[in-house]
């Protein structure tokens, strides 16, 4: 995701710097080499030791002390592929867009070519005074990326606007940023979790399916500039940026595809949907002593075989597959009777693989084209793998 990606993070003096040492561990886990810099301030909320041991590099502060480097800023702006700022202090903001230069930190923003993105951490009545916000447009106008504080709690006690972004969502911001963008403009529709078919007013019909893969595909799908909608039945984190919308039964999910898919370039079925619900489900909660009830199923809808048929000119549809023997030819199968793109197949009984896991083994399958095998990896790589054949078939289908 951000492999080989060499990034310098700016740490200036607010109470949020304590935020940068996991927004540091997040970056290395992505595969980021994090140089990290400090202003004077910054040493004030947290210790140089702590974020040196989470980053790439040591701590640098001064640019005058170091005797390998005798023009660090230089060497820093000229060698990343980004300059993160957070938190960027009012200070600091004002300094930048005037190209005032009194410290490590802002020496390096005027010595870069590379992107720049501010992540602005203030009191409310600070976040809203006019020169900071004047300072704010002025620097989106020249290009620099502003990742907006959110509304909260803030220091001493107090709520309102201006608290540093979460981790979470700066990182994710950054992703988008450095990725390859293969996906910016198009509009994806992704469902997620397992269907839930009521027999009575406390049981239900459902599967196993945890949502995790769903969600790592929209994760995937936004960071590569897509805009993305999850259908999903389960309660987990959207990933930042992601609309979603919540169902719960095979009807409600057949629905919201069917409004969402005309409209989308791709559309992915990750859901594990019912087979089959009760004919009638009972209003109330059926009792033991009377007796054992007759529930008679009827099946549901075919969501995907519906959207196959269906299916714009233009749009890639992705159908997933979880077996448990015979792998390939089921999922041949679906392929052709369903009218897929893309038949993404795994075997649920496999170690590691399937519903509930965080990893995944797949094998991707697609008209006249040879098998792809995904060895075992996790959930996200395996979304990195579906979106880089989505692309490849869009970039086949509609040269430019």
């Amino acid at each position: 995701m951000l492999a080989g990606k060499r990034i310098v993070l700016g740490v200036t003096g607010g109470i949020a710097a304590y935020k940068a040492v996991e927004i540091s561990r997040r970056l290395v886990d992505a595969g980021a080499h994090v140089v990290p810099v400090m202003t004077a301030g910054a040493e004030h909320f947290i210790g140089a030791t702590t974020l040196s041991a989470l980053a790439s590099e040591p701590v640098k502060t001064r640019l005058w002390d170091d005797p390998d480097t005798p023009i660090p800023h230089t060497r820093l702006g000229q060698g990343a592929d980004l300059i993160l700022v957070a938190p960027a202090t009012a200070r600091v903001i004002a300094a930048y867009r005037i190209g005032l230069s009194t410290d490590l930190l802002t020496n390096v923003l005027l010595a870069t070519r590379a992107p720049v993105m501010m992540c602005p951490a203030m009191h409310t009545e600070m976040w809203e005074h006019p020169a900071v916000v004047d300072n704010i447009a002025a620097l989106r106008d020249r290009g620099v990326h502003i990742v907006d504080p959110e509304s909260g709690r803030l220091a001493g006690g107090d709520t309102g606007a201006g608290r540093l972004a979460s981790p979470e969502v700066i990182v994710a911001a950054v992703q988008r940023l450095l990725s390859p963008g293969d996906m910016a403009g198009l509009r994806v529709v992704i469902s997620a979790g397992g269907t839930r078919e009521p027999i009575d007013a406390v049981r239900v019909i459902a599967n196993r399916s945890s949502g995790k893969q769903g969600y790592a595909l929209a994760a995937e799908a936004a960071e590569r500039g897509a805009s993305v909608t999850l259908v999903s039945t389960v309660d987990l984190v959207a990933p930042p940026g992601v609309a979603v919308q919540r169902v719960e039964t095979a009807a409600e999910m057949q629905s919201a595809m069917e409004r969402l898919a005309p409209v989308s370039d791709v559309v992915v079925m990750a859901a594990a949907v019912a087979d089959f619900r009760p004919v009638t489900a009972v209003d109330r909660k059926l009792k033991k002593h009377d007796g054992v009830p007759q529930i008679v199923l009827e099946p549901t809808p075919d969501i995907l075989a519906g959207l196959g048929a269906r299916k714009p000119r233009r749009q890639i549809l992705v159908g997933f597959a979880a077996e448990t023997d015979d792998l390939e030819a089921n999922a041949r199968r679906k392929l052709d009777e369903k009218h897929l793109d893309m038949i993404v197949a795994n075997d649920v009984g496999a170690p590691q693989t399937g519903f509930q896991h965080d990893t995944n083994a797949v094998t991707i399958f697609s008209p006249d084209a040879p098998a792809f095998v995904v060895p075992l990896a996790d959930k996200r790589t395996i979304a990195a793998a579906v979106f880089d054949r989505v692309v490849s078939m869009r970039v086949s289908a509609h040269p430019t």
